[in-house]
């Protein structure tokens, strides 16, 4: 059971709210010297892992300068104005459908998000955006809880849908644990199997995301932003 250790620093590691990566570099050194390994074998390792899986964080690594020179030219920017345009357009309807779209698509074994690539630069603009056309400059810790929100719909899409797929590498780990351990169970089992866990997913989202429009009119509406009252007329004025 030590060499489960791993996992404690990982959990307290995101307790404290400390750097990701450093944290999971922590986690794998540890686990490797109580597993009896020395630290220039587990340098040896991290090195290897890298160069086998190179050509999957290769589009990823290809992706980043795009995204950066279109989000320097006002992809955000443009994303945010074009969503203001959509009268009932809301920050929760505005995530639901990016969760939906992400679901089906991962369903399928299409990857077309991620935080980086998606979330970043077009989904979270927008679902910001949504909340402004309504009610004017919003709160810093309104915009907050909008990233993490989009944040979580992209977590939630690619993790549950990706259950449905055959090919996709949960599945295929799934499938070799339970060989291993002599339980037979098909790859058609688990993905028919994940279609429940995730219309379940997507009905607990779409009350989340309820819950947040209604938390944002209560905190922007109520924070006194003279974009989001109404006018007084000159006779009014005059009146008063």
């Amino acid at each position: 059971m030590i060499k489960l250790i791993g996992i404690l620093v990982v959990a307290l590691g995101f307790a404290f709210r400390f750097n990701t990566l450093l944290v999971v570099t922590v986690a794998g050194i540890t686990t490797g010297l109580v597993a009896g390994y020395s630290f220039n074998e587990i340098i040896t390792l991290f090195g290897q892992f890298f160069i086998d899986n190179r050509y999957m964080s290769l589009p990823i690594i290809l992706t980043l300068p795009v995204i950066g020179i279109l989000e320097r030219y006002g992809l955000k920017e443009r994303a945010e104005s074009l969503i203001k345009k959509a009268k009932n357009a809301t920050t929760g309807r505005v995530l639901l459908t990016y969760l939906f779209i992400r679901e089906g698509s991962a369903a399928i074994g299409l990857n077309i998000g991620g935080h980086a690539q998606t979330v970043r630069p077009l989904v979270a603009p927008m679902a910001e955006g949504a909340a402004a056309a309504r009610y004017g400059e919003l709160p810093e810790k309104t915009k907050n809880d909008i990233k993490a929100h989009s944040a979580a719909a992209e977590n939630t899409g690619w993790f549950f849908g990706e259950d449905i797929f055959i090919a996709t590498g949960a599945i295929l780990l799934m499938k070799g644990f339970f060989d291993s351990v002599g339980i037979h169970v098909g790859v058609w089992d688990m993905a028919l199997w994940g279609i429940p866990t995730a219309i379940t997913a997507l009905i607990v989202s779409w009350f989340r995301f309820n819950r947040l429009d209604k938390r944002i009119a209560r905190e922007a509406g109520g924070s006194g932003n003279s974009s989001s009252l109404p006018k007084k007329n000159d006779k009014e004025e005059g009146v008063l």
